[in-house]
């Protein structure tokens, strides 16, 4: 579990983080998203114990991360997958960090094989592409086959196949009671990956919430209707709040009434439905929506010039 409390932190005059309080669940993935500077990579060092909170708190599985006597067991972390010695080859990047926390080189051996690294293993780190830095970066971080997972966009630069490989590698994390906290900016990625969210703006908390509740907030209020009927649907919806467009012979939109009630004066009618869908927001407009008064830098109507 990973908990925040009062959690800030200025530079100078700047607010990085302001009075952040979460707290992060095991056995499910739980997305932090927020705008380019909105302090999430701030906030995870100082979950880490990287950076000096200028007020709160943070704990990890019950204590600061500079009390656990062997954090890697306890955290994987993954925030600059790049910040490795070039000159070491992938193993010997491993086996020097299993080596200063009592893992054995088997443990090594189990994740090279599990992120994919076997064929490279013995290549110099510094020639690996940002994908393979990557895989490495996550290799790390499971390295002392820790309960708690503390991961910034760690699907960047993978393949799509990467990109597959790690959301089902975070889902199966978590199935098996983990504690998995990862920031992405790939919205859609997320939606797919993270059943929680933890949403910031300029510091502060914005949502603590279910990805689907989430949605659902930004969703409007629009059902999608198709019959071969639809002038007499039309006709039969039409009433006071009740708005009722077309853009095809078949097709409806239909705002103001649930899909129920449409699908019971279609009933009622004898009027056969080919399609009933009310309109979702996806993660990605949701995310606009709520994070619109929060965006560090904003592109002038018109574009640049």
């Amino acid at each position: 579990m990973i908990e925040a409390m009062g959690l800030t932190k200025k530079y100078g005059e700047k607010v990085a983080v302001d009075d952040l309080t979460f707290t992060i669940r095991p056995g499910v993935v739980t997305g932090f998203l927020g705008p380019n500077g909105a302090g999430k990579s701030t906030t995870m060092r100082m979950l880490l114990g990287l950076d000096r909170p200028t007020g709160g708190t943070a704990r990890v599985n019950g204590r600061p991360y500079a009390e656990h006597r062997a954090p890697l067991r306890e955290v994987g972390a993954l925030l600059e997958a790049r910040a490795i010695h070039t000159g070491r080859s992938a193993h010997n990047h491993l086996l020097a960090l299993a080596a200063t926390n009592g893992i054995s080189r088997r443990r090594v051996n189990e994740v090279i094989d599990l992120v994919g690294l076997r064929t490279v293993a013995r290549k110099r780190a510094g020639g690996f592409s940002l994908g393979m830095g990557q895989r490495l970066g996550i290799a790390s971080a499971l390295l002392g086959d820790p309960h708690t997972l503390i991961l910034d966009e760690p699907v960047n630069g993978l393949d799509p196949d990467g990109i597959l490989w790690i959301r089902n590698l975070l889902k199966s994390l978590a199935a098996e009671g983990r504690t998995v906290f990862v920031s992405s900016h790939l919205m859609s990625e997320m939606a797919l990956t993270a059943s929680h969210l933890i949403v910031v703006g300029q510091g502060r908390l914005i949502a603590d919430v279910g990805v689907e509740e989430f949605t659902r907030g930004a969703s409007r209020d629009i059902v999608d209707v198709r019959t071969e009927e639809a002038t007499r649907l039309r006709d039969l919806l039409a009433a006071d709040g009740v708005s009722v467009t077309s853009t095809e012979p078949d097709r409806l939109q239909v705002s103001g009434l649930t899909s129920a009630a449409i699908g019971r004066v279609a009933a009622q009618a004898g009027i056969a439905l080919i399609e009933l869908t009310p309109q979702q927001a996806s993660l990605e407009e949701a995310f606009m929506e709520l994070t619109r008064d929060s965006v560090e830098f904003v592109v002038p109507a018109g574009g640049v010039r």
